[in-house]
């Protein structure tokens, strides 16, 4: 019998693939997401000190939305409102291995709208 994928297991194929390339300073530190099936997370993250700079996530309770796209946009506008109040404006997208389509590309547009550029 043959079994299917992982898909989790393809994801984190492509995630080292990705961040074999990606690094996060000081200066320009890495957003990473993360999307689980309820819920949807973002970071921003100096990966030369090893510290999460900013972080959001659909948890919040100022995060709401009818949909979980509309939350995912929800969580990008907060997690760059967050960012902008410590004066981080230019980061570095990493999707995690995400396919950039859904609630990954709808937070990154809300978190462009609100200051951030990559």
């Amino acid at each position: 019998m043959i079994s299917k994928p992982d898909k989790n297991k393809l994801r984190k194929k492509r995630q080292k693939r990705i961040r074999r390339n990606l690094s996060g300073t000081a200066e320009r530190p890495r957003l990473n997401i993360f999307r689980s099936n309820k819920n949807i997370y973002a970071q921003v993250i100096d990966d030369v000190e090893g510290v999460t700079l900013a972080s959001a996530s659909s948890l919040d309770t100022d995060v709401s939305g009818d949909s979980k796209v509309e939350e995912a946009a929800a969580v990008g506008a907060l997690v760059a409102k967050r960012a902008v109040d410590k004066d981080i404006t230019e980061v570095v997208f990493d999707r995690g291995g995400y396919q950039y389509h859904g609630r990954v590309q709808a937070l990154a547009d809300a978190a462009r709208e609100n200051g951030l550029k990559f």
